[in-house]
């Protein structure tokens, strides 16, 4: 088959996802299968159980096998939590030859990466904002200009070492290779915004189970991340506590029945709630569960608040306002809460940018970073990078048993910057 295939593993809180896509010769993306899995070895989108997270890895990339007929070798994976933190640098190399190379690009995106960092983190991307040849500034590209000196801002996402070997070790017991670790609002990024918007300016809010991810752009770049270690599960951990229930049933009651405005939550219609320990059922009114469940949502969305508008000091520059996705964003009226509460517009983001397959399957705010992550093995100049598959693909093959995982983490990073 004249296809390039990708496979794209969401390790999140509550599931893991597992997506298979491929690339025809007119550039079309097709979803060829999509596997998913309940995840209970992580807390707040950080690995606390090998085994486990392992067992759901492979259950959801068997699945996606099984429903796209491929075998499934190399995966790029994504990576959250709240130990993710994000800075801006700055580098400058001076130019001899008078003509801007790739090598003195590469050279000055090394020169910004000399940060002092904490032993136990690591560097996870490094994304140009701008370039600025002889104080011209707004550079985009500049290979090829002429210049004696080259100035670079970038973004820098950092990670706990342990939080990315963890999930290394938890893929490659499952069986598989990974040939990148992608930071998940940025996977999710690319699923559900569109260029205009991120031209214009725009916030990307991703509510999953575990962490809540923020990812802010504006003139096409990416400006600010964050990850906030509040989200769904907090949801569903207060109506099981609010409602007396266990907490599958609060999880069912809130995909069923929540809402996150107390005002639209018709307080004439009644739910059943089962009772504990041969207890008899109760009733409770609809508008008694959203007020249950506005409150977190707004602190939530209040945290995003503070990190879109203080942190990133690009509040007022989000032309288009923000985009909501992910599982905890399904929660009607979320989006109409989010407008109230940054002041903003707010739509809810789904999977875009699909040809066929199993296209309605993944068009659902949930899988945002699973499909997310197929669309950056097939573009990886989206962030200004590229891929690693088939460097770890030719590393896996001469692999030897004595290199440790640190090792290839390393050369992981020297590789993705041997590419720029």
């Amino acid at each position: 088959m004249d296809e390039h295939i990708v496979v794209g593993v969401d390790i999140g809180t509550t599931k893991v996802c597992a997506v298979v896509a491929a690339k025809n010769e007119l550039g079309q993306i097709n979803i060829l299968g999509m596997g998913m899995a309940a995840s209970d070895g992580l807390n707040r989108g950080v690995v606390v159980n090998i085994d486990r997270t392992v067992n759901a890895v492979r259950k959801a990339i068997e699945e996606a096998e099984r429903a796209a007929g491929v075998e499934v070798h190399n995966v790029i994976v994504g990576i959250a939590g709240d130990h993710v933190q994000s800075f801006q640098s700055r580098g400058v190399v001076t130019i001899r030859s008078g003509e801007i190379t790739q090598q003195d690009v590469q050279r000055l995106l090394e020169d910004t990466m000399q940060v002092s960092l904490p032993a136990d983190r690591e560097i996870l991307h490094v994304i140009p904002q701008e370039f600025i040849v002889d104080g011209q500034d707004g550079v985009a590209d500049p290979v090829g200009m002429s210049g004696v000196r080259m100035e670079a801002n970038v973004h820098i996402i950092t990670g706990l070492i342990s939080a990315a070997k963890n999930i290394y070790r938890c893929i490659e017991k499952a069986g598989f290779q990974v040939a990148d670790i992608v930071l998940e609002p940025l996977a999710s990024s690319f699923a559900v915004l569109h260029d205009d918007e991120k031209e214009v300016g725009v916030a990307l809010i991703d509510i999953g189970g575990g962490t809540t991810d923020i990812a802010v752009f504006e003139d096409h770049t990416i400006r600010h991340t964050a990850v906030i270690a509040v989200a769904g599960n907090k949801v569903t951990d207060d109506i099981g506590k609010g409602m007396s229930v266990m907490r599958d049933q609060a999880e069912q009651l809130k995909r069923q029945f929540g809402t996150a405005l107390v005002d639209v939550a018709d307080p004439n219609e009644q739910i059943e709630i089962p009772g504990i320990g041969g207890r008899p059922e109760k009733t409770i009114g609809r508008d008694a569960l959203a007020q249950v469940i506005q409150p977190r949502m707004e602190e939530i969305l209040e945290i995003a608040s503070i990190e879109i508008k203080q942190r990133s000091e690009y509040g007022r520059h989000l032309g288009v306002g923000c985009v909501l996705t992910g599982g905890g964003s399904l929660i009607p009226g979320t989006a109409e809460l989010a407008a109230e509460v940054l002041g903003m517009e707010a739509r809810i983001g789904r999977p875009m940018g699909l040809s066929g397959g199993l296209v309605e399957e993944v068009s659902d705010p949930k899988f945002s970073t699973g499909v997310g992550l197929v669309l950056y093995g097939m573009r990886p100049e989206i962030i200004g990078g590229s891929t690693l598959s088939e460097d770890v693909r030719a590393e896996s093959n001469d692999h030897n048993e004595g290199q440790t995982l640190m090792d290839r983490l390393a050369a992981r990073m020297k590789s993705w910057f041997d590419e720029l």
